[in-house]
């Protein structure tokens, strides 16, 4: 636990940078809070108002009242007086008199007085109306049945704070440790550039990567860190896709009459969950996959002999793949990618195209044995002329070791390895020859 949740991370020379892991656990407990008091709040919404309201319409037992009072009770609100009508009914059950005041099952309050008075002119006293009451506790009785909108409409405030918390959270989860290539080139980071003697406010677009030099490799300089964990992607997906299906099941319940129980299914509620049903199975299918994938398909590793990279050299690369593998074939490419954000209309749309590709290693048919990972060393060259790593607000250019693995009779798998590529020699000379004109 020290090692995930030191305070510190590695010195380098008189530098001593802040744990990442450590922001990204105080993240995750903010996220989670979040999700929390979503998840809280849906617990509330449900248990006190969809259950009562499914079991008026499929569990109370009809019989007639007598009308003996009504008028409109009230109560102070944060934005002013709310109202609800509130009708004294009294009816027999298995001869014994029960008299209680009601109209339906969730008695909340809500503005406008002149709506309840509409409500309270449809009930004469003295006159006999259907009514429902909860065969469990017969004092229990509503004179309406129904679904009410506003309980449909308050589910947004719980479901906003799901939203938020689930998203963050799994976002952080899927993105623990996390390269800093794929995020904003800022903090200080100078060790990786002073090897050149180049400092990085020559060049404040280009990506900071102080992460990607922190692990020493085995065999080579440098082991690059892996843009996603397969196993915080199978957690992130575990757990959004448990809370997903728990909900549709839940909701499938209540809207099956109990599945296919006593009372009829609830159609509109039914075709409605039909899409959340989909994606519920399409979620299962990717947690699946990828628990095969995080199970089946051991580490790989990429270590490089140097980093960061310049255009037109040549770097030796190391990769390591372990597990107990009857593979098809094993691909390392090198991938520059540029990604685009722009506005479009009230829209935020991002679009990425992959630039360059080179195939770097390509093994085809053969077996991997466990505890004797497949080691393969090879070169690679970063072409000359091509865009360095760059980023801003509106547009990224990333560099990336992606390994792709075709397993027999298992789902196939991709890992990425962030690189960043600096501006070549020529570039600074042009500079520099600029700055003297």
């Amino acid at each position: 636990m020290s090692r995930l949740f030191r305070v510190y991370q590695k010195k380098r020379g008189n530098r001593r940078t802040g744990s990442r892991a450590l922001g990204s656990f105080g993240e995750l407990v903010f996220f989670g809070l979040f999700l929390l008091i979503g998840c809280a709040g849906l617990v509330v919404m449900v248990t006190t108002l969809l259950i009562p309201e499914w079991r008026v319409n499929h569990e109370f037992v009809e019989t007639t009242c007598v009308i003996l009072a009504k008028q409109i009770g009230s109560q102070d609100g944060e934005d002013g007086t709310l109202y609800r009508p509130e009708i004294e009914i009294e009816y027999q059950i298995a001869g014994k008199q029960y008299r209680t005041r009601t109209y339906d099952i969730t008695g909340t309050y809500s503005s406008g007085r002149a709506d309840k008075e509409k409500i309270l002119k449809q009930f004469d006293i003295g006159k006999r109306y259907d009514c429902w009451y909860d065969p469990r506790h017969p004092e229990v009785a509503v004179l309406v049945r129904g679904y009410s909108v506003l309980a449909w409409v308050l589910l947004a405030v719980p479901g906003t704070f799901i939203l938020i918390g689930g998203g963050g959270f799994i976002y952080r989860l899927l993105h623990w440790g996390k390269s800093a290539e794929r995020c904003a080139a800022g903090g200080k980071a100078t060790d990786i550039f002073e090897r050149r003697g180049r400092a990085p406010s020559e060049y404040p677009s280009v990506p900071v990567g102080a992460d990607m030099t922190n692990s020493p490799g085995t065999r080579l300089k440098y082991r690059l860190p892996i843009s996603t964990s397969a196993t915080w992607a199978l957690v992130g997906i575990g757990l959004f896709c448990l809370f997903w299906n728990g909900f549709v099941l839940v909701a499938s319940y209540f809207v099956t009459g109990g599945f296919f129980g006593p009372g009829k299914i609830d159609w509109i509620p039914f075709l409605i969950l039909i899409p959340f049903m989909l994606v519920g199975i399409v979620l299962i299918g990717a947690f699946i996959r990828q628990l095969l994938i995080t199970t089946g398909v051991g580490q790989t590793f990429v270590e490089i002999s140097d980093h960061p990279l310049f255009p037109g050299e040549r770097y030796d690369l190391l990769v390591s793949q372990a597990g107990r593998l009857q593979m098809n074939s094993l691909v390392v490419i090198l991938v520059c990618e540029e990604s685009a954000t722009y506005q479009q209309g009230t829209d935020t749309r991002t679009e990425t195209s992959r630039v360059y590709e080179q195939e770097l290693f390509r093994r085809e048919s053969f077996e991997i044995h466990r505890g004797l990972p497949l080691e393969e060393r090879f070169q690679m060259d970063v072409p000359a002329g091509m865009m360095h790593s760059f980023k801003s607000d509106h547009n990224e250019v990333s560099w990336k070791v992606v390994v792709k693995g075709d397993v027999d009779h298992w789902p196939d798998y991709e890992r990425s390895y962030p690189v960043i590529v600096y501006p070549s020699s020529s570039d600074e000379v042009g500079r520099e020859g600029s700055r003297r004109i």
